[in-house]
C-alpha cells in the first residue's frame, strides 16, 4: 500500500493517507473528505480553527493539505475499466458538478 505524508500533529502524531485512508497514527480516521461549510459542527470549527478548510473524520486540513489528501485518495482507487462502471462514475461527477452550481 502507497503511504503520503500530510503532515504532524502538534502532539507529534502522523497524519497521513495509507491506501484509501486518512490515518492518524497508522489507524484509520478517514476515507473522504468534507469541506467545512457542509459540516454539521462549521461554526465551532471556523471558530477554534478558523484557516479549517476541510475536514477528515476528526482531522482539520487545510486547503493545501486536502489537495493532497484527495490526490492520494484517487490513487488508492482502482480505475475502472467496465464501461457501465465508467458512465456511473461520470454520472455522478455531472449530478454533483449542477448540485453544487445550483441546478436541479
Amino acid at each position: 500500500m502507497q503511504t503520503t505524508f500530510i503532515r504532524n500533529t502538534d502532539d507529534g502524531r502522523k497524519v497521513e493517507v495509507i491506501g484509501p485512508y486518512v490515518c492518524v497514527d497508522g489507524k484509520p480516521v478517514a476515507d473522504a473528505v468534507m469541506e467545512v461549510k457542509d459540516h454539521p459542527n462549521k461554526r465551532a470549527i471556523l471558530h477554534t480553527l478558523p484557516n479549517a478548510a476541510f475536514m477528515a473524520g476528526p482531522v482539520v486540513l487545510t486547503a493545501e493539505e486536502a489537495s493532497v489528501v484527495r490526490g492520494a485518495l484517487l490513487q488508492a482507487k482502482p480505475s475502472p475499466t467496465d464501461p457501465v462502471a465508467i458512465n456511473e462514475q461520470l454520472r455522478h461527477a455531472i449530478n454533483a458538478r449542477n448540485r453544487e452550481a445550483g441546478i436541479e
